[in-house]
C-alpha cells in the first residue's frame, strides 16, 4: 500500500510540475555581420533578447578572421607570416587543412593571392576582367596549403608571401559557434543562419522539424534567377556555393568567385550551386566549394567515396541544351520536400 501511495505522490508532482513550466515561445534576433545578415531563432521560456551577447561573439570572432578588420589575427598573419592564433583562428586553420588535404588541395585557404587577382577580394586590382596569364602563375607560386606550419598555438608561412583567406569556410564555423551558445544557454530547439548557412537542432514552434527554403531554380529554366525549395533540416548543417552572387561574366563566360587553389582559375564549369548537408556547418562549409569546383560526377563520385564526412549534396547545373538541371546524392532527397 505505501508504494502506491508513494508512487501517486510522484505522478501528482510531476504533473504540477508540467503545469507549471512556463510555456516555450520563440525569440527571434535578426542582424548584420560579416558582410552579410544573420537570423537566430529559438524557443525559450525566458523571452529576453540574447543579441547583445549575439553580436559580441561575432565581434570576437570578426578580431580573428576578418580580412576587413584592421589588426584582426589574420590580417597580421598575412602582413608578418606568424601570428599566434586564438582558439577561433586554430579550429579554422585546423580544419581548412585537413580538407584540403581530403580534397587533395582543391580547398585551400591560402588562395588569398587568387582571389585578389580575380577582383573578389577587399582590394580590387588594376585591370578589369580575367587576369593576365603571368599575374596567374605568379600568385599560384604562394599558393599551397603546405607551406602553412602549425606548432601549437603559432602558425607560420614558410613560404614568402603566402597569405590565407577564411572566408570560404568561417561562416560555417560561425554558425556553428552560435549553437553552441545558445546551448549553453540551456536552449535545445534553434536555428542559426548567417548568409544563407545554417543549422538547426530540435523542433520549431510547430513542434516540427525546422524547415528551410534553399536557392533552387526550377528544372528547364533557362535564367540562372533562384526560387525557394524547402528543406528539413534534423539537426545538422547546410551551406550553399554558387555562381550567381559574386561574379562578372566575359564573353559568354560567367566567372564566379570561387577560386580553383590547383589551376588558378575561378569557377566557370556549367555549375549553378551546390548546397551540403552535413553533421554540422562548419563541414558543409569546408566542403560545399571544393565539391562545386570537382563538378557534378566527381563531387557526388566524393560523396559516396568518403561516407567518414557524412555529406549530401544537392547540385543545380545548366545542362548542354541550355535549360537547368539537377543532381543530388543518394541520401539528399529525404531531406527535400
Amino acid at each position: 500500500m505505501r508504494f502506491f501511495q508513494l508512487l501517486a505522490c510522484l505522478l501528482l508532482t510531476l504533473r504540477l510540475t508540467a503545469q507549471e513550466a512556463p510555456p516555450l515561445r520563440l525569440v527571434a534576433c535578426e542582424g548584420k555581420a560579416q558582410g552579410t545578415y544573420y537570423i537566430v531563432k529559438y524557443l525559450s521560456a525566458d523571452t529576453t533578447s540574447l543579441q547583445p551577447r549575439i553580436d559580441s561573439l561575432f565581434e570576437v570572432i570578426d578580431k580573428s578572421l576578418s580580412l576587413y578588420r584592421p589588426g584582426s589575427l589574420i590580417n597580421i598573419f598575412n602582413a608578418t607570416g606568424s601570428v599566434q592564433m586564438d582558439e577561433h583562428m586554430k579550429a579554422v586553420v585546423e580544419k581548412a587543412v585537413l580538407t584540403s588535404k581530403a580534397t587533395r588541395g582543391i580547398f585551400d585557404i591560402t588562395v588569398k593571392p587568387l582571389v585578389y587577382l580575380w577582383g573578389f577580394g577587399v582590394t580590387k586590382p588594376s585591370f578589369k576582367g580575367i587576369p593576365p596569364q603571368d599575374s596567374i602563375r605568379k600568385a599560384l607560386s604562394y599558393v599551397g596549403y603546405r607551406y602553412l606550419k602549425i606548432n601549437g598555438n603559432r602558425l607560420t608561412a614558410i613560404k614568402k608571401h603566402t597569405e590565407i583567406d577564411c572566408n570560404g569556410i568561417a561562416q560555417g564555423y560561425t554558425v556553428d559557434v552560435l549553437g553552441k551558445f545558445l546551448e549553453q544557454q540551456g536552449i535545445r530547439n534553434y536555428l542559426v543562419d548567417v548568409g544563407g548557412e545554417l543549422c538547426a537542432k530540435g523542433m520549431n514552434q510547430q513542434h516540427k522539424t525546422w524547415r528551410i527554403g534553399i536557392e533552387r531554380p526550377a528544372p528547364g529554366d533557362t535564367a540562372y534567377e533562384p526560387i525557394q525549395g524547402l528543406v528539413q533540416l534534423p539537426d545538422k548543417g547546410i551551406a550553399t556555393s554558387g555562381n550567381y552572387r559574386r561574379f562578372f561574366d566575359q564573353g559568354r563566360t560567367r566567372f564566379a568567385h570561387t577560386i580553383d587553389p590547383v589551376t588558378g582559375m575561378a569557377l566557370h564549369n556549367h555549375i549553378i550551386s551546390v548546397t551540403v548537408i552535413a553533421r554540422d556547418c562548419f563541414t558543409a562549409d569546408a566542403f560545399d566549394n571544393p565539391l562545386i569546383l570537382m563538378g557534378v560526377e566527381k563531387g557526388l563520385q566524393f560523396i559516396a567515396q568518403h561516407p567518414e564526412y557524412d555529406l549530401e549534396a544537392l547540385y543545380i547545373y545548366k545542362a548542354a541544351d541550355g535549360t537547368i538541371s539537377e543532381a543530388c546524392s543518394n541520401g539528399f532527397r529525404k531531406y527535400m520536400e
